[in-house]
C-alpha cells in the first residue's frame, strides 16, 4: 500500500500494514478491537464478531464511471469496528506487473471519484471519497463506530491509455479485487432515556450507551454528573457522540479532564429519527475506577406545518391570489406572531409537506402538496423534507432549482441550506450550513488515528451542508448533488436583511423551487450518454462520453473535437471505403464477380456502419468487435481455402503458381506487405483518439491489398466479357433458335 487520503473527513480510521491474508483474518478475530477493548486485559463478553464478503470482480482500466468495480455492503446496527479486508491477486503471465489500484469508501451512496481530473458541471457540490492506493498486495482499513446502514466500495486501475487491442491477440493480465468486511458489534448496550441519569462505572472496558433521537429534536444536551475516580473529585472521561461516515463525519469526541464534577456536549440540530451511539472511555489508566452518571436531554422543536387544511378553510379568491402573491391569511397563519408563537407555544420551524413522485428508474420529483410557492420569512427557517431513504436513489444526481421574484427581495436576500439528516434551524451571521455545531466543554479534541487524513471545514459538525443564496442581483440559484447519501435531505431557507434587520420584521418572500432526482443532468449533454449501471440488485447511473468530451456529466471540453474534426473523422471512416472501387473494377474487368460482388459487399455495409449485416460473422463482430477469433476465423478460413486450391492447381498444371518473377515483384508482395501493415496497424496501433485516422488507413490498405492479390483473368476470357454478355434492351430475351413442332 503506497498512500491513503480524504477530501473531508474526521472519523477514525487506521491503515494496517499489508500481510497476508489467511494470517491477517485469523489475527483478526482473535484479538478484541483496540477501540473496544480498553485496556486489552481482558476480552470484552459484550462484543461478537461478524464477517461480509462478495464475488470478487476483475478490474478494469479507468476511462469512466463504468469501469470502477463497486461494492455494496450494509453495516449491522450498534457496530463499534469495521474492518476492511482488501485482497488482489493477479495472474501469472509475463504482462502482469505491479499495478496502482485505487480503493474508494464511502457511506450512503456510491463514491465519487475523479482520477482523470476532469471538471464537474456548475454548480455542483462535491465532496471527495476517502480512497487509498495500494499495489498488488493485501491490506486492511480500520473505521471505529461506523454508521450503520449502505456502505461502499469501488476500486479501479490506473486510467487507461485508450489503446484498441485485439482481444485473445495481445497478451493481457487480470487483476481480481474483493473486499471483505469484519464487524465488531456490542449485543448489550445500555439506552439513555431523556433526563433520566444512568450511573456507569469505567474500569478495564468502555461503556456502549445510545440515545433515540426523535423527529422535530431541536438540541441534545449529554451530561456527565457526579464525577469520581480514586475517592477524588474528577472526570477523566472521553465520550464519543454519533458514529464515524466517509468522507463525512457524524461524530463528536468530547474529552473531560480537570477538577470538576460534570462537563457536557451540546448537539443543536442532531440527526433526527435514528439511534445515537454514545461510548464512555476511561483515561485514568488501568486498574483505576471512574464513577459518573450520564444524563441525556432533548430540546423539542415544534413545526409549523403548512397543510391542505389551510387552503380548505381559504376562499376561491384568496387561493386565487396565493399564486401571485403571499398565501392568504388562514386563521392558522394569523394567530401566528412575528415570533412563531400561537396560543402560547413557540415555533422553530416552518414545515412545508413534500410530495414525491416517482418517474422512473432512478427519477423522482418533488413538488410542495398545495403545488405554490414557499413562504420565507425571517423569524424562523422553511423546511422541505425530501425523502431519499429507500435504498434506491442514491444512483442519481439531487439537484435543486430556486428563483425569487427581483422586485419582492430588494433589500433582503434568501439563504437556504440543503443537509441530510437534520435541518438547519438557526442561520448565523456567517451563513454556515452546518448542523451540530455545538458548544463542547472543557476541551474540544478530534479523535484521529490517521495523520493523512484532513478534517472538515467544520470538525465539530455533524454534516456539511450545501448553502445556496436568492438576492436582487442573482434572484436565482442551483445546486446539483451527484449520488445523495440514503436519508432524508432537508431544504432550508430564511429571509436575511443583513444591512437592516428591522425590515426583515414585516418582509415575506415567495421562493418557487424545483426540485427533482435524476439518473443523469440533462440526460449526459449532446456528446454523452446515460447509461444504467447495476451492481446485484443495486441500481445507478453513469456518464459516457464521445467526441473528446469528458467530465462527470460529460460538460468538459479540454479535449474535445471540433465541429470540424467530427465531420472529417466521419467523412475519414466513410469516403475511405471508396478505394474498394478499385478491387471491384478489376474483379470486373478479369470476370471475377464473386469477388467482385465481395468487395461491393464489404464496401456498401461499411460505409453505412453495419446496418444490413446479416451474415454470421457480421453478426459475431457486433457481440465483440475486438475478439481474436472473429477477424482471424474468416482469415484462417480463407488462407486454408486458398492454399488447398493453390496446391490442387499446381498439382493439376504440374507447375507452381505464379511461374514469373513479374507477378511476385509488382503484385504478390506489394499486396502482402500492405496487408501486413494493414493487421499491424489493425492489432496494435489503434487507440480511442486516432481511430478515426488509422481506421480509414486500415480501409485503404485493406482495398489495396485486395486489388493487388487479385489473381489474373483466365488466359482465353476478354476484358470486360462479364458485361458483354448482358445484352441490351429486348435482346436479352429474344431467342435465335428455330422453333420444332411435333405433328401427331
Amino acid at each position: 500500500m503506497r498512500q491513503a487520503g480524504t477530501g473531508t473527513g474526521g472519523a477514525a480510521v487506521a491503515v494496517v500494514v499489508p500481510v497476508a491474508v489467511p494470517l491477517l483474518l485469523l489475527l483478526l478475530l482473535a484479538r478484541s478491537p483496540p477501540a473496544a477493548a480498553g485496556d486489552g486485559q481482558k476480552s470484552d463478553a459484550r462484543l461478537v464478531s461478524e464477517q461480509f464478503s462478495q464475488a470478487p470482480q476483475k478490474l478494469a482500466f479507468y476511462s469512466w464511471y463504468g469501469s470502477a468495480r463497486l461494492f455494496h455492503f450494509r453495516v449491522p446496527p450498534d457496530t463499534v469496528l469495521l474492518r476492511w479486508l482488501l485482497q488482489v491477486s493477479r495472474g501469472s503471465g509475463p504482462t502482469c506487473t505491479n499495478v496502482e489500484i485505487t480503493v474508494y469508501f464511502r457511506y450512503g451512496a456510491p463514491p465519487i471519484i475523479n482520477p482523470l481530473g476532469t471538471s464537474f458541471p456548475d454548480n455542483t457540490s462535491v465532496q471527495p471519497s476517502f480512497f487509498l492506493k495500494m499495489l498488488h498486495s493485501n491490506a486492511s482499513i480500520n473505521i471505529s463506530h461506523p454508521a450503520p446502514g449502505d456502505w461502499f466500495v469501488a476500486a479501479h486501475l490506473p486510467p487507461s491509455s485508450h489503446k484498441i487491442e485485439v482481444k485473445d491477440f495481445v497478451p493481457t493480465c487480470a487483476y481480481i479485487f474483493q473486499p471483505d468486511m469484519l464487524v465488531v458489534r456490542v449485543v448489550e448496550v445500555s439506552i439513555l432515556e431523556p433526563d433520566v441519569p444512568l450511573p456507569q462505572t469505567l474500569l478495564s472496558h468502555p461503556s456502549y450507551l445510545k440515545v433515540f433521537v426523535p423527529e422535530y429534536t431541536q438540541e441534545l444536551r449529554l451530561e456527565l454528573q457526579g464525577c469520581a475516580f480514586n475517592g477524588s473529585l474528577g472526570c477523566p472521561v472521553r465520550l464519543t457522540v454519533g458514529s464515524a461516515t466517509l468522507p463525512g463525519n457524524f461524530q463528536k469526541v468530547l474529552t473531560c479532564s480537570g477538577p470538576t464534577q460534570a462537563c457536557h456536549l451540546l448537539l443543536p440540530s442532531p440527526p433526527w429519527d435514528r439511534w445515537l451511539q454514545v461510548t464512555a472511555k476511561s483515561l485514568a489508566g488501568p486498574r483505576v475506577s471512574v464513577a459518573f452518571s450520564a444524563v441525556a436531554a432533548l430540546t423539542a422543536c415544534r413545526p409549523w406545518s403548512v397543510n391542505f387544511q389551510h387552503l380548505l378553510q381559504s376562499s376561491p379568491n384568496q387561493s386565487s391570489n396565493a399564486s401571485t402573491g403571499l398565501l392568504p391569511p388562514t386563521p392558522s397563519y394569523q394567530d401566528l406572531d412575528r415570533r412563531g408563537r400561537v396560543g402560547g407555544g413557540s415555533f422553530c420551524l416552518r414545515s412545508f409537506p413534500v410530495l414525491r413522485e416517482d418517474v422512473d428508474v432512478v427519477s423522482v420529483r418533488f413538488q410542495p402538496l398545495d403545488r405554490v410557492s414557499v413562504l420565507v420569512q425571517s423569524d424562523m427557517p422553511s423546511v422541505m423534507r425530501l425523502n431519499l431513504n429507500t435504498g434506491m436513489d442514491s444512483g442519481g444526481s439531487l439537484t435543486i432549482s430556486m428563483r425569487v421574484n427581483k422586485t419582492a427581495i430588494a433589500n433582503t436576500s434568501v439563504v437556504a441550506c440543503v443537509t441530510a439528516a437534520s435541518p438547519l434551524l438557526s442561520f448565523n451571521a456567517s451563513l454556515s450550513c452546518t448542523t451540530g455545531i455545538g458548544g463542547i466543554r472543557p476541551r474540544d479534541q478530534q479523535a484521529l488515528w490517521l495523520p493523512m487524513t484532513r478534517p472538515s471545514s467544520s470538525p465539530a459538525a455533524f454534516f456539511q451542508g450545501h448553502p445556496l443564496s436568492l438576492s436582487a442581483s442573482s434572484p436565482t440559484a442551483n445546486l446539483i448533488i451527484p449520488y445523495p447519501e440514503t436519508d432524508n435531505w432537508y431544504l432550508s431557507l430564511q429571509l436575511m436583511c443583513p444591512e437592516r434587520p428591522e425590515e426583515c420584521e414585516q418582509a415575506s418572500v415567495l421562493v418557487e423551487t424545483t426540485l427533482n432526482l435524476v439518473p443523469c443532468l440533462n440526460d449526459c449533454g449532446p456528446y454523452g450518454q446515460c447509461l444504467l449501471l447495476r451492481r446485484h440488485g443495486y441500481l445507478y447511473a453513469g456518464c459516457s462520453c464521445k467526441a473528446g468530451w469528458r467530465g462527470w456529466s460529460c460538460t468538459d471540453n479540454s479535449t474535445a473535437q471540433t465541429a470540424a474534426q467530427q465531420k472529417a473523422a466521419a467523412l475519414l471512416l466513410t469516403l475511405s471505403n471508396l478505394v474498394f472501387l478499385a478491387p471491384i473494377a478489376i474483379s470486373v474487368h478479369r470476370s471475377l464477380l464473386v469477388e467482385a460482388s465481395v468487395y461491393a459487399y464489404t464496401m456498401f455495409f461499411s460505409t453505412v456502419l453495419f446496418l444490413l449485416g446479416a451474415l454470421v460473422f457480421a453478426m459475431s463482430l457486433q457481440l465483440d468487435r475486438r475478439a481474436a477469433w472473429n477477424t482471424m476465423g474468416p482469415c484462417l478460413f480463407a488462407i486454408v481455402v486458398m492454399v488447398t486450391m493453390w496446391v490442387y492447381r499446381c498439382g493439376r498444371r504440374r507447375h507452381c503458381y505464379p511461374p514469373s518473377w513479374q507477378r511476385w515483384v509488382f503484385y504478390l508482395l506489394p499486396g502482402i506487405s500492405m496487408a501486413a501493415v494493414a493487421i499491424t496497424i489493425y492489432t496494435s496501433m489503434m487507440t480511442s483518439d486516432n481511430y478515426y485516422y488509422t481506421h480509414s488507413i486500415w480501409h485503404m490498405l485493406l482495398a489495396g491489398s485486395a486489388a493487388f492479390l487479385l489473381p489474373p483473368r483466365e488466359q482465353h476470357t476478354k476484358p470486360w466479357a462479364c458485361s458483354q454478355k448482358l445484352t441490351c434492351h429486348y435482346e436479352i430475351c429474344k431467342n435465335h433458335r428455330d422453333e420444332l413442332y411435333t405433328v401427331t
